[in-house]
């Protein structure tokens, strides 16, 4: 049944609301509506920071993390690991383990796995920026930490094929993130095991291969 709203401001209002990921019709007037209840001050300071956010944000020039200067505060920390990178999907997986203070190295974000029925291709993501870090010859482990569904075990294979010639050691996050998760939403306990346990991709490959 269609909603009969009392106002076309209204009803566009929350027809913008409902394209934003897992907000319906009913959260969306909700969120509006609660707009509509605070002061002008208020409302205007959150149209304009999603404004300024949209405009201004930046990705780290290195590792493609969101960022507030050319360089991520991560990749400019000197008592990171340079030696060692952890390959992620995206902003959220960097966030998600950085929350289990488990690791110490830097990321690569890849804005995506390779997914042809939603037509995202290896050169759609940040890939070829990996192996250009990895040949440079400073990088000793490149650890694989996408979800455990097909589209990112197909992702973790090509990468592992694109960096087999540079001789780094190459591992894949330990599968205490159950098959089908999305590592964001692993807790932080199994999420930081899942680093500290991690094991060579190779041999990760070769039991799935059997």
């Amino acid at each position: 049944m269609n909603t009969h709203y009392p106002s076309t401001l209204l009803e566009n209002a929350v027809n913008e609301f409902a394209k934003l990921p897992g907000i319906g019709k009913k959260t969306a007037l909700r969120l509006v509506l609660h707009l509509l209840r605070q002061d002008d001050g208020q409302v205007e300071t959150f149209s304009s920071s999603i404004a300024t956010l949209k405009r201004e944000v930046r990705y780290c020039a290195c590792c493609h993390n969101i960022s507030d200067s050319e360089v991520c505060d991560i990749c400019s920390d000197k008592s990171r690991d340079a030696s060692l990178i952890c390959v992620v999907e995206n902003v959220k997986e960097v966030m998600a383990i950085e929350n289990t203070v488990q690791f110490k190295g830097l990321y690569h974000v890849l804005g995506g796995i390779i997914s042809p029925i939603d037509g995202i291709a290896p050169s759609d993501l940040e890939i070829a920026s990996l192996v250009e870090r990895v040949s440079s010859g400073e990088v000793k482990e490149v650890i694989l930490a996408l979800s455990a569904t097909m589209e990112g075990d197909t992702t973790n294979f090509y990468i592992y094929r694109k960096l087999q010639a540079f001789g780094v050691k190459i591992s894949i996050i330990a599968r205490g993130v159950s098959i089908g998760d999305e590592i964001e939403y692993a807790d932080e306990v199994t999420l930081g095991r899942s680093i500290l346990n991690r094991t060579p991709f190779d041999e990760s490959y070769k039991l799935v291969a059997k």
